[in-house]
Formats: structure tokens, C-alpha cells, sequence
């Protein structure tokens, strides 16, 4: 690798004049032209020996020694400024010029001066000049190697020359420096890789970026290969290739490019393997780190937190407070935990591409971190199951006891309804509080069971962290039971209420009840005896139908007394029911008297039935009697007579009630009716009677007399039997009425005092 003892950036100015360049043509000898254009200005030779400085040190040492041919283009500048520069390059490159060809302008210098002049001094310049004219100028040099100037076909771009010799030397500069700083940071690097125990150093940075050093040495190098590609097409072609003749390796040292190339790759390729290594042990050591930083947070204060909340409230607004603290608790393991599933997932990338030295270690470090956050989120899980036990017990307890203190103050309020229904009405809604407090008992029990067990599994935790059980579980455990409990007994006293209450509604329903059958008793007797007296009127057409008759008014009869009997036994049920219930304001006392009143008309009723039916019974019976007889004396006939007109008018005569009121039997054409059998009955026994008169007209008046003073003596006998049977009947009646009248007047009382 040639040196290079100046840079084109130090006089980039002089450069950019043009003052000479190497067109990369070469002569006959395979020589570098180097060709220096004079211009009409005047030259500074300083300038020129500096341009001829630098593009002397760029050609190799074996370019060099092959020579070169030098144009001094003069046909624009005077004499004195051409032998100036000739003499110049003697002491420029004095060795490595071989022949300088002067052009010069057309019919402007004395030749024979100019020719004198060069060979005199051909000895001591060292190298041979001839002056030549521009068009002559290929006799020495191929039009192919000479640019448009000189009527050649080489193409040349000195702008472009100039910027590309900028780019390889920075690149060359950059490179070279690069590959230094590259060189002792990898060798630094295996200094450091022998102390395991020492911390190894931070990466140096190089002062180029390695990736743009190479990209522009690859531009660089590729440029340089098009060129030379081209210029090969353009050397075997003659004229139908293009003009542009590329510099050789020697003048661009492509070589040079391609093994700074290859050293910088290669020392890149081991700084890159160096920041790997060492981006991965700084990575290993950050996840390291953080994950140490998680486990401790969640092993110290994250765990101190749980341990200090282990409370479930003794209400449910304190339950709720509970559970906002745990929500703070949670939003700061949140923030923890994001970072878990942060380095889980590098973790597993690292584990995807880790050698198997690291799988190792992070391996453990997953294992040690997963542990100890699934571990902590149990923790935190089994505390928020607690509290919102907590909460749901809590809950249940604030409800029971409002239902409780509903159903109490139900039980408190008294009890005045206004009828049957409404009493059932309170008692189906005191039965249906009573079922809702037992059913909210039973979801007590069951949220206390499960905020029970909830503790017990949150309790197994925390004697697994701890040696020692957390103090507050006892006192939790005895403040639900202490909750059931009490609820419990609440609902106890609750019950036993419930059920006084029950027996005292049931009571009024009963007393309900009794008071409308009693009533219904006093309207059914009420209708028994409009039936009596507007239906029962008919006396019958003969003894056999009246008997039928008979019997069936005892039946009636007795429907009626155990109506009166059953009216009777309610009202009594009525005061028993009404002292049970100490009840004042009962308003059912007049049922008594009309109940009394109604029996005392229809047993008036019925007893003027009864004998109504008894005598229609013996006139049917003495009539026919003697209607069947073919003898008859005149005495049963005038029995018969008599009883049928007794009968007929007890007919018409009214039924007088105890209250001094009066009502027929049936209407008058119903009356009439019954009549009209017991007058057919009178004509027949008439006609019996006419019968017997005809043939007694002849017995003697003393058989008269004495048969009527016998039938007399035995009427009176008769009679005054009657009489006594009459007045026993009418004393034990008298006696019943008196008993009647005590035991209703005890009852009304009774009522009364209800």
C-alpha cells in the first residue's frame, strides 16, 4: 500500500484550478501522461508545484519507474511561462519524467530559439523536450490515450476525478482510522474476557460509524470496477468504444479499497460478535436486576400489605372501605406485574436465541419470578374472595335485620280489623314475612359458611408465609358467629310472637265466623217461620194425611230447635271468644234478642200448628168414625159437629206474638181452602145425622132423658181429665220458658259485657 504524503482536502482550492491532472492516458511505453494546461493568466508556480506534488504521490513506485510523458500545453501562454514550468520539473520529478512534449501555438514562437534553447540545456534537464504543435502530437502519443484538447478521443471530467480522489481518500482516512480504534477495542475486549470476576468495561465507541465507512468503500469500489469494466470495452474497440480510459490499480489503488475492505469487515464482524456479547450481559444483568427488584417488592412491602389486611368489617359500609383499600393494594401489585409479564416475555425471546451457558440461568430467573407473582396474585385473589364473602355476609345480615325489624313492628302494632277476610289477609302476610325471614336466615348461614371456609383457605396461605397465624382470624371467626347467632335468637322471639299473634288472628277469624253463622242461624229461623205461616196451612183432607201432616211439623219443628240450638251454642262460642280477646268493641250483642225474638214468634207459630193439626186430627178421625158406623148415636154426632166448628174458627183466628203483634196463617184464599174440607166433613156428618133422626122420632122421651144424663156425666169426666192433662203440660211449659228466660238473659248479659 502506497503512502500518502499529502490529502486533496489541504489544497482543494489549487486542485479545483486544473494547473494539471493525469488523464489516465499512457504512451507508447505504457507511461502516465501527465499533462499541465497553461493558461493566458499567470501561472503561480508555487500552485503548480504543490498540484505536481500531490498527483506524483498518488501513482505506485512501479508506475513511477516506467516514467512519464509530460504535455506542457503552451499555446496559450507566453514563452517564458512554458521554459519556467520545463525547468521546474527538473526539480519536481526529475527522475520519472522521460519526455516533455511542449505544444505550442501556430506561427508564434521562433523555433530556431526555442529548439536551441531546449538542446542546449537537454544535458542538464535530463529528459528530452521537444515542441510540437497539437496536431503533430500523435506522432509521440495514441489519439486514444490524449484528450479532446489534443484531438483525441479520451474522455476526461476533472470535477469528477476530483470528487471521486475526495471520496477514497476519506474513505482510505476513515478506514484506517476505524480499523485502529476496532483493533485495541477487540483486543481490549480479550484482556477483559480473562478476569470472569471483573466487570467488564463499557463498549468504546469508534469515532466513524463502521456501517457508513463500509457502505461508502463499497460505492467506492464498485464505482472503480465500473470504470475499469468500461475502459476495458473501450481499449479493444478502437473508435466504436467509448473515449473515457480509466485510471489503472497503480493510480486508484483499488486493491488498496478492496483490502481495507476486507480488514474492516473483518475487524467489524468481531467488534458487532464484541457488543452482542456484551449487549447480552447487560441485558442478562438488567433482567437481573429488575427481576431481584420485582421478587423483593412482592416478598417485602407487597406482602407486609396482605398481612396487615386481614379484617372483613363489622358492617357493610366498613366491608366496602376494606375493599377500596384492597383496590388500592391491587393497583400497586398491578404496576409490579406489568413489568412480570415485561420480562417474562423478554425472557422468552432471550431463551429463543440464548446459548445454552444463559438457558440456564434464565431459566431460573423465570422460575424464581413466576413463583413468586403467581404466589402473590393467589394471595391477592384469596383476599378479594374474602371480601366479597365478607361483603355478600354483611349484606345478608343488614337485610335480614331490616326484615326482622319489619316483621317486629308488624307484630307490635295492634290488630283491629274490620271483618273475616281482612284478618286473613294479615295473617297470609304475616306468614309470608315470617317464610322470608327464615329463608334470609338460611342465606346467612350459607354466606357465613362460605365466607368461613374463604377465611380458612386465605388462613392456609398465610401460615405457609408465616410461622404465626394472623390475629385477626379468631376475632373474625367469633364476630360471625356472634352475627348468626344473635340473628338467630332474633328470629326465635320473632316466631314465638308470630305464633301468639297467629292464635289471636285465628281467634278473630273464628270470632268472625261465629258472629256470621249466628246471624245466618237468626235469618234461618227468620225464614222458617215465614215459611211456617205462609205455607204451612192446610189442615188435610182426612186423619192419614193430617198424621203425615203432624209428622212432618215435628220435623220441621225440630229443624228449627237445632237452629236455635246452633245460633245459640255460637253466640255462647262468641263471648267466650270476645273475653279471650278482651274485645270491647264488638258490636254483635243484638243478635241474642233477635235470635230470642224470632224463636219466641216461631215457637208460638208452631204451637198453633200443633194444635190446629191436633184437633183437625181428632175431627177427621171422630168424623170418620161415624160416617163408617151404620148405628150412630146422636151424642158422637154432636161431638163431631162441635169439634169441626171449633175448628173452623180457629182458622180464622190470628197468632198473637209475645210482642203483642198478630199474623194470620197464609193468605185468606189458602184459609178458605182449608175450610172447605172440614165444612165437606160437617155436611156429610149432617147428612148421617138426618139419616138418624127418621126412625128416632119414635123411641120414648124417658130414653132420651136418660141416655143425655148419662152422656153428660161422662162429657164432665172426660172433660175434667182433660183439664188436668191440660194444666200439667201448661205448668211444665211455664217452668221451661222460666229456664229459657234465666239462660238468655246470662247470654245477653254476656254480650253485653263483651
Amino acid at each position: 500500500m502506497s503512502s500518502v504524503t499529502m490529502e486533496a482536502t489541504n489544497i482543494l482550492p489549487v486542485l479545483k484550478k486544473k494547473l494539471a491532472f493525469l488523464s489516465g492516458g499512457k504512451d507508447r511505453r505504457s507511461g502516465l501522461i501527465l499533462t499541465i494546461p497553461l493558461s493566458s493568466d499567470q501561472t503561480s508556480m508555487e500552485e503548480l508545484s504543490a498540484t505536481l506534488d500531490y498527483l506524483l504521490s498518488i501513482p505506485s513506485e512501479k508506475c513511477k519507474a516506467r516514467g512519464f510523458t509530460v504535455i506542457v500545453d503552451g499555446r496559450k501562454s507566453q514563452w517564458n511561462t512554458v521554459k519556467t514550468v520545463v525547468l521546474m520539473l527538473q526539480n519536481v520529478i526529475p527522475a520519472e519524467v522521460s519526455l516533455v512534449c511542449v505544444v505550442k501555438p501556430d506561427e508564434f514562437w521562433d523555433k530556431k530559439v526555442t529548439h536551441f534553447c531546449f538542446w542546449k540545456e537537454k544535458d542538464r534537464l535530463g529528459f528530452e523536450v521537444i515542441l510540437v504543435s497539437a496536431n503533430k502530437l500523435t506522432r509521440y502519443i495514441e489519439p486514444c490515450q490524449l484528450t479532446d484538447d489534443f484531438g483525441g478521443s479520451l474522455d476526461y471530467d476533472h470535477s469528477d476525478w476530483l470528487s471521486k480522489r475526495l471520496v477514497f481518500e476519506k474513505f482510505t482516512k476513515e478506514s484506517t482510522s476505524l480499523l485502529d480504534e476496532l483493533s485495541i477495542i477487540n483486543e481490549s475486549d480479550k484482556s477483559s474476557s480473562m478476569d470472569k470476576d471483573k466487570s467488564a468495561e463499557c463498549v468504546l465507541l469508534p469515532s466513524f460509524d463502521p456501517e457508513t465507512v463500509l457502505q461508502t468503500g463499497h460505492e467506492l469500489l464498485s464505482e472503480l470496477q465500473q470504470r475499469r469494466f468500461n475502459g476495458s470495452e473501450g481499449g479493444g474497440g478502437g473508435q466504436g468504444g467509448p473515449a473515457w480510459r480509466p485510471m489503472e490499480e497503480e493510480l486508484l489503488a483499488q486493491p488498496q479499497v478492496m483490502k481495507l475492505l476486507d480488514s474492516l469487515r473483518e475487524q467489524y464482524t468481531r467488534y458487532q460478535e464484541l457488543c452482542r456479547q456484551r449487549n447480552k450481559r447487560t441485558q442478562l444483568d438488567e433482567i437481573h436486576a429488575k427481576v431481584m427488584q420485582v421478587v423483593t417488592w412482592l416478598q417485602g412491602p407487597g406482602s407486609e400489605l396482605l398481612k396487615t389486611q386481614q379484617e372483613i368489617g363489622d358492617s357493610m359500609r366498613a366491608a366496602q372501605a376494606l375493599q377500596q383499600k384492597h383496590e388500592e393494594i391491587e393497583s400497586q401489585h398491578s404496576e409490579w406485574f406489568a413489568v412480570y409479564v415485561e420480562l417474562n416475555q423478554q425472557i422468552a425471546a432471550l431463551l429463543v436465541a440464548g446459548e445454552e451457558e444463559d438457558v440456564v440461568e434464565l431459566k431460573a430467573l423465570q422460575q424464581q419470578l413466576s413463583d413468586v407473582c403467581y404466589r402473590q396474585a393467589a394471595q391477592l385473589e384469596g383476599r378479594q374472595n374474602v371480601l366479597q364473602a365478607a361483603q355478600g355476609f354483611h349484606s345478608t345480615t343488614q337485610e335480614l335485620s331490616q326484615q326482622l325489624d319489619g316483621l317486629l313492628g308488624m307484630l307490635c302494632a295492634d290488630v283491629a280489623p274490620a271483618d273475616g277476610p281482612s284478618i286473613q289477609q294479615n295473617l297470609k302476610l304475616l306468614e309470608e314475612k315470617l317464610q322470608t325471614v327464615e329463608a334470609g336466615l338460611t342465606s346467612l348461614r350459607q354466606k357465613g359458611a362460605l365466607l368461613l371456609e374463604q377465611m380458612c383457605s386465605q388462613q392456609s396461605w398465610s401460615l405457609e408465609e408465616t410461622e404465626s397465624p394472623a390475629g385477626e382470624q379468631p376475632e373474625n371467626v367469633q364476630h360471625i358467629q356472634a352475627v348468626m347467632e344473635e340473628m338467630q335468637l332474633r328470629k326465635q322471639r320473632c316466631e314465638d310472637m308470630v305464633d301468639v299473634r297467629r292464635l289471636k288472628m285465628l281467634q278473630m277469624v273464628q270470632l268472625f265466623k261465629c258472629e256470621e253463622d249466628a246471624l245466618q242461624a237468626v235469618e234461618w229461623l227468620g225464614e222458617l217461620l215465614d215459611a211456617l205461616l205462609k205455607t204451612h196451612v192446610r189442615l188435610g183432607d182426612d186423619a192419614q194425611e193430617t198424621r203425615n201432616m203432624l209428622d212432618k211439623h215435628r220435623k220441621f219443628v225440630d229443624v228449627a230447635q237445632s237452629t236455635y240450638d246452633y245460633g245459640r251454642q255460637l253466640l255462647q262460642a262468641t263471648v267466650v271468644l270476645c273475653q279471650s280477646l278482651r274485645c270491647t268493641t264488638r258490636s254483635s250483642g243484638d243478635t241474642l234478642p233477635r235470635l230470642n225474638r224470632v224463636w219466641k214468634q216461631f215457637t208460638v207459630s208452631t204451637e198453633e200448628r200443633q194444635q190446629r193439626l191436633d184437633m183437625a186430627l181428632s175431627f177427621h178421625t171422630a168424623a170418620e168414625k161415624v160416617l163408617q158406623q151404620d148405628c150412630v148415636d146422636e151424642d158422637s154426632l154432636d161431638e163431631v159437629d162441635s169439634t169441626g166448628k171449633t175448628l173452623l174458627d180457629r182458622l180464622t183466628t190470628p197468632v198473637i206474638f209475645p210482642d203483642g203483634t198478630q199474623q194470620f196463617f197464609g193468605s185468606p184464599t189458602e184459609t178458605a181452602a182449608a175450610a172447605e174440607a172440614v165444612k165437606e166433613r160437617l155436611l156429610l156428618v149432617e147428612e148421617q145425622r138426618l139419616q138418624l133422626q127418621e126412625p128416632g122420632l119414635h123411641n120414648d122421651n124417658d130414653d132420651e132423658e136418660e141416655e143425655e144424663e148419662e152422656e153428660e156425666d161422662v162429657l164432665n169426666g172426660q172433660e175434667v181429665s182433660r183439664l188436668d192433662v191440660i194444666g200439667e203440660e201448661l205448668s211444665e211449659k211455664e217452668e221451661e220458658e222460666e229456664e229459657a228466660g234465666q239462660q238468655d238473659e246470662d247470654l245477653q248479659t254476656a254480650m253485653q259485657g263483651c
